[in-house]
C-alpha cells in the first residue's frame, strides 16, 4: 500500500505515528508543511518538518508535543544575556544542532529536500518526509495593534502573541511562485490514497494545497481528511483564529467545505458531530481524541479503511 499525507506539526505528527503503526507495510510519504518556516540566530528553523521527524523517531518532548525531550537552554539563556533575541521563541540546546546543519547543507548548495533526507538518516522517521517545496514560502500575518497596521511573521503571531491579535489576513508568501519539491508530484501519482491528518487546515494544510501543481495531483486521488475541530473548537492550538481571519466558521463542516468536495472524498468526524453532512463528501462519525497510541492507532485505521473503500466503490 502507498499512502501519501499532508501534515503539519503537533497534530499531523501524532497522526503519523498512529498511521505507521495502523499501516506498517505501507510505503507512506509525508508532504511537510514549510510556510511556518523562519530564519532565527542566522539559522534556518523548519518546525512542523522538525515535530514530524523528532515524533516519529523517538526524540519529541511529548508533554508540549514539540520541541526536543530532555533539552536545556544554556544557548537561549546566553544569547539572552548578550541581549540578542528574539528571546520569544525558544530553541533548545539540542534543537539548535539540527539547525546548524540544516543551514550549513543550505549554505553549501544542497535543497531542503536533501537536506530533509540527510537528518532523517539519523532520525529513521519509517516514512519518507518531503518538505512540500525547495523553494522559500514563509507565512505571514497583518494584524492591527498599538503600533499600526502591519504584517508580522506567522511565528510572531503565533509564539509571541499567541494569536490574541486578531488576524486581518494570512498569507503564504511566495507559495505561488514556488514549485513542488523533488518525489512529491510522483508519490502522489503513485500513491493508493491521500489523507489529510488533523492539522491547521489554513497555515498548514491549506498552505501545502499552496503550492501550484500539488492541489490538482492530489484532486486525481481518492482524498481522506480527519477533522481537526470537534464540537466547535481545535483539538489544540489556535485553528480557530485562523479559520476566523479567512472567514470560515470554526465547525467540522466548514473545514471539509474548506477543502471541498471536489478535493474531499471522505471526513472523519468526532461522534460530537455526528449530524455533521457535506454534500459530495462521505462523512463518518467516530471518536477522534488521540488520547493514546492505540486510540490514534485506530483513527489512523478508520482513514485508511474508509479512503479504500472509497477508492474501490470509485473504480466500480
Amino acid at each position: 500500500m502507498k499512502i501519501v499525507a499532508l501534515a503539519g506539526g503537533i497534530g499531523g505528527a501524532r497522526f503519523l505515528r498512529g498511521l505507521r503503526a495502523a499501516a506498517p507495510e505501507a510505503e507512506i510519504t509525508v508532504v511537510g508543511n514549510t510556510g511556518d518556516d523562519i530564519s532565527l540566530f542566522g539559522l534556518r528553523v523548519c518546525p512542523d518538518l522538525d515535530t514530524v521527524m523528532y515524533t516519529l523517531g523517538g526524540g519529541i518532548n511529548e508533554e508540549q508535543g514539540w520541541g526536543r525531550v530532555d533539552e536545556t537552554f544554556v544557548v537561549k539563556e546566553e544569547l539572552g544575556a548578550y541581549g540578542v533575541g528574539p528571546t520569544w521563541f525558544g530553541l533548545g540546546d539540542r534543537d539548535f544542532a539540527t539547525h546548524i546543519v540544516r543551514t550549513q547543507m543550505l549554505e553549501a548548495g544542497y535543497k531542503l529536500s536533501a537536506v530533509t533526507e540527510a537528518l532523517c538518516d539519523r532520525w529513521k522517521p519509517g516514512v519518507r518526509l518531503i518538505p512540500m517545496t525547495d523553494d522559500q514560502v514563509e507565512t505571514h500575518v497583518v494584524i492591527e495593534d498599538e503600533q499600526g497596521r502591519r504584517a508580522v511573521h506567522f511565528q510572531e503571531w503565533w509564539v509571541r502573541l499567541r494569536a490574541s491579535v486578531p488576524a486581518l489576513s494570512i498569507a503564504a508568501v511566495g507559495a505561488e511562485e514556488s514549485t513542488p519539491a523533488p518525489g512529491v508530484i510522483k508519490a502522489v501519482e503513485d500513491a493508493d490514497f491521500v489523507l489529510f491528518p488533523p492539522s491547521n487546515p489554513v497555515v498548514s494544510i491549506g498552505t501545502i494545497l499552496a503550492v501550484p501543481g500539488i492541489r490538482d495531483a492530489i484532486a486525481a486521488k481518492t482524498i481522506v481528511g480527519v477533522s481537526p475541530i470537534i464540537g466547535g473548537a481545535p483539538v489544540r492550538g489556535m485553528a480557530d483564529a485562523c479559520l476566523t481571519a479567512i472567514g470560515v466558521e470554526t465547525s467540522a463542516r466548514a473545514v471539509a467545505e474548506l477543502y471541498g468536495p471536489g478535493l474531499l472524498d471522505g471526513w472523519l468526524v468526532d461522534d460530537a458531530d455526528a449530524d455533521v453532512r457535506v454534500p459530495g463528501v462521505d462523512v463518518r462519525p467516530r471518536p477522534l481524541l488521540m488520547s493514546d497510541a492505540d486510540t490514534t492507532s485506530a483513527i489512523a485505521q478508520a482513514a485508511i479503511d474508509l479512503a479504500l473503500e472509497l477508492r474501490s466503490a470509485e473504480e466500480s
